[in-house]
């Protein structure tokens, strides 16, 4: 009996963070309210208080929570995976309410008198983790400082999906991630790995329809893209 008391605890739980993720998503912090979260999750007011004290507690749950819902690598493999990562970050922006609205708030906080720096520090310590498998395959400059360089990738995959966000609703966001990678990969990877990579990132901007293929063995492109402007850098 407990068992099941404590199981149904941690369904209505979670129903309450997917419904106040759909709410702030679609409204807003600000113009979210705990009534409207209460009457998305279908519970009670009493519910709702005993597993969040606030909105704001609410806000902050669905920041720490975001990547609840994603399938991130078990274990780091280097850059080729951590390019992966971000374009698929970059896919599930577009259709992912728990991730978009996290990532929203997360930007949003000091508006809303937070101020939690985890969710940026639980993508840094992916992203980290990724670039010391780079090193140890030898993948990286020399004088790459990994720790420094996580929290400018954090900082840039930032930047990039609110520019995205502003311009397209995140729709132009994977190409957008291409091309940053594009540009950063020269001052973190030898030469070998950048050709290689670069390589790749070719191949899969013609799934966006954004950037042109380049190399044997990539896709035909689709339509015209930021391929050929990048190619002179």
């Amino acid at each position: 009996m407990a068992r099941a008391k404590q199981e149904r605890a941690v369904r209505t739980r979670e129903t309450i963070l997917r419904a106040a993720a759909q709410i702030f998503d679609e409204y807003g912090f600000s113009g979210s309210s705990v009534s409207k979260i209460i009457n998305q999750a279908g519970t009670t007011q009493g519910a709702m208080y005993f597993h969040f004290k606030s909105k704001e507690d609410l806000a902050r749950a669905v920041m720490n929570e975001q990547a609840s819902d994603l399938d991130l690598p078990e274990r780091p493999a280097g850059l080729r995976q951590l390019i992966d990562l971000n374009l698929y970050l970059a896919d599930e922006l577009q259709g992912n309410v728990l991730l978009r609205a996290g990532v929203t708030l997360a930007v949003e906080q000091g508006q809303l008198g937070l101020r939690d720096f985890s969710p940026y520090e639980m993508w840094a310590e992916q992203f980290r983790a990724e670039l010391e498998a780079a090193r140890r395959a030898g993948e990286l400059l020399d004088d790459v400082a990994i720790e420094e360089l996580s929290q400018v990738l954090v900082a840039a995959y930032t930047g990039s999906q609110i520019m995205s966000h502003l311009r397209t609703g995140r729709a132009d966001l994977p190409e957008r991630i291409a091309q940053l990678w594009w540009f950063l990969l020269p001052g973190m990877a030898t030469a070998p790995v950048v050709a290689e990579l670069r390589a790749f990132l070719a191949e899969q901007g013609t799934e966006h329809g954004g950037m042109q293929a380049a190399g044997q063995g990539t896709k035909q492109a689709a339509g015209h893209g930021v391929m050929q402007g990048m190619r002179s850098a």
